[in-house]
């Protein structure tokens, strides 16, 4: 053991660990979530840590020895190295002050190390006086945040690609197939199962953009604003340095926030990249939805499409399997849409210079990235990839469908379309059977008045 103090007083640290005594204040005070801060956060933080410590060597302010060592420590960290020192539980009371603690302590105790002293000797690299200087929890804590949803964005955009498109290559399979669409649950108009699928995947896209936008904002940085965003103990040239080699660091663009103080006490950045989040949701839950309604039956439901059976769907009845992939997918979704409201609530307890609810910001945000890219990419390998149509059930609605009267219209008049389909509902006959028994069209004209094209794609077709 060896013995560290802060201001409050001494406390014993196993001399193991490369953490320090404000680390084990956080793993005393915060038990909330059971888990710890996640690796992609830590290294992100290291990040952070390396270009402050090469800004303030730049200065001049910063001992080359001491920083040298600092950023040594911080590339291990990126290496994969000591990620089992972050012990503290990532929502906390102090607007993160622990975790930058944290970070500080663990580069400052390796720095000594690797300048051959032991552990706690602060006196020649202090975790606040050379590994959060020119700095505060207040812009180190954010930047980092920011960093890791830059991180975590990589791979959330590269799932969401891959479902995209699979789902255009499906456009492209089912071009051909035919089927009933359907509006307020009813039958409507022909449209083709590929049109559905490319329709889905263009909401996804348009998904990606609004992630990658909001994410885009968060490039926007406030270090060198210390405590409130006034740039107290940091000198203008260090502002200019950090943000440029923090862009060094990352192989990313970061740039400097044109009013630190907004910066510092304005989280708005963050609810812009929950609520692409949220909204692209919402966009998979709809998706996920149809897939199961289409899937449905398959005796007794739609039968559209054959969902590839991953496991038994009942511990009672034999031989049921259920959409599992498609509720999986729709369960993360609603977590997602979940996780943005404990965003917007803490967005918007910012008092003054400050929002101290940050913590559970990150927290949620972070979640919400990690559960998306594991349900959608979970999505594509357990079910788009064997998804198959059932061609014949997609067929048998649209023939016994009375929706496709709609097509019929420029040609034959909407009073015998009314009429016709009055007929069909009556007695369950096909409409075309009934168009043909009473001669209104010849079955020539019929079959190029409901071809695919002229019924799923704007325009009339000539029949005569």
């Amino acid at each position: 053991m060896r013995m560290e103090h802060d201001f409050l007083g001494e406390m014993e640290i196993p001399d193991d660990v490369y953490y320090g005594v404000q680390t084990m204040r956080a793993m005393d005070n915060f038990h909330i979530t059971g888990q710890t801060i996640i690796p992609e956060f830590v290294q992100a933080l290291a990040m952070v840590k390396k270009a402050a410590a090469l800004a303030n060597m730049e200065t001049g302010r910063l001992d080359p020895k001491i920083g040298n060592a600092l950023v040594q420590a911080c590339d291990e960290i990126l290496a994969g190295k000591m990620l089992d020192q972050f012990p503290v539980d990532p929502i906390q009371g102090g607007a993160g002050t622990s975790v930058n603690m944290n970070i500080n302590e663990v580069i400052s105790n390796r720095a000594l190390e690797i300048l051959g002293h032991p552990k706690g000797r602060y006196d020649i690299v202090s975790p606040n006086n050379h590994a959060n200087m020119a700095q505060s929890t207040n812009d180190a804590f954010p930047t980092g945040v920011k960093v890791c949803i830059n991180t975590l964005s990589h791979p959330l955009l590269a799932a969401l690609n891959r479902l995209a498109t699979h789902l255009e290559d499906k456009g492209e399979e089912y071009a051909d197939i035919l089927k009933m669409g359907r509006t307020h649950l009813q039958d409507a108009i022909p449209v083709t199962l590929g049109q559905e699928m490319t329709a889905y995947a263009s909401a996804i896209r348009r998904g990606m953009n609004r992630i990658g936008r909001a994410v885009d904002g968060t490039r926007s940085i406030n270090m060198g604003a210390t405590a409130i965003g006034t740039g107290l103990n940091a000198e203008p040239t260090y502002i200019v340095a950090v943000a440029r080699h923090l862009c060094n660091v990352t192989g990313d663009h970061y740039r400097t926030a044109p009013n630190l103080i907004d910066a510092t006490n304005n989280t708005d950045l963050f609810a812009d990249v929950s609520c692409a989040l949220k909204t692209t949701a919402l966009v998979l839950i709809k998706m996920a939805n149809d897939f199961r309604m289409m899937a449905s039956g398959p005796r007794c439901g739609l039968n559209e499409l054959k969902l590839p059976a991953r496991q038994p769907g009942s511990s009672i009845m034999p031989g049921k399997v259920n959409p599992v992939i498609a509720e999986v997918l729709n369960q993360t979704c609603y977590q997602v849409v979940a996780n943005d409201m404990a965003v917007t609530m803490a967005v918007e307890n910012g008092q003054f210079e400050l929002n101290v609810m940050e913590p559970v910001l990150a927290f949620n945000i972070f979640n919400s990235m990690n559960y998306m890219t594991n349900a959608v990419n979970t999505f594509v390998d357990k079910l788009m990839l064997d998804l198959q149509p059932n061609r014949q059930q997609c067929q048998e609605w649209l023939d016994r469908s009375v929706g496709v009267i709609t097509a019929l219209l420029p040609h034959i008049g909407y009073e015998n379309s009314a009429m016709l389909a009055k007929e069909a509902y009556n007695t369950g006959r096909p409409v075309r059977e009934i168009i043909l028994e009473k001669g209104i069209l010849t079955k020539a004209q019929l079959d190029k008045a409901m071809a695919p094209a002229a019924m799923t794609h704007p325009g009339i077709t000539p029949i005569d």
